[in-house]
């Protein structure tokens, strides 16, 4: 019988010191800090969600920063070519814009005619 009313004041004295069951509720600073990591990873502006989605964006750009530039360097190779040699110029006109010399029929097969 001693035990047991030692057991409930002492459980009381804890609670009322604040080690008992709803003293993490209670806690301001622990309710403070849970609002700010939920605050810091769910709603504000650098949240976890749009950090990943950035990160995505910016490899996605990259890669299409060195397509570009891949594509940069083709056509400065082609310029140069179209600005010093006159077969290259006679072969980019005939594919591109398809002309033709006077004495000459020209015939433009598809890709998928010439399956056929």
């Amino acid at each position: 019988m001693e035990k047991d009313f030692n057991n409930t004041v002492s459980s009381k004295h804890l609670f009322q010191r604040g080690l008992g069951r709803l003293s993490f509720f209670t806690n301001k600073y622990l309710i403070t800090g849970a609002f700010f990591l939920v605050w810091m990873f769910f709603f504000n502006e650098k949240d976890l969600l749009s950090e990943f989605k950035r990160k995505e964006k910016l490899i996605e750009l990259q890669k299409s920063e060195q397509h570009l530039s891949e594509t940069i360097k083709d056509t400065k190779q082609e310029l140069g070519q179209l600005k010093t040699n006159a077969q290259t110029i006679e072969k980019y006109a005939r594919e591109k814009y398809l002309m033709k010399k006077d004495n000459e029929d020209l015939f433009i097969i598809s890709g998928k005619d010439a399956n056929k």
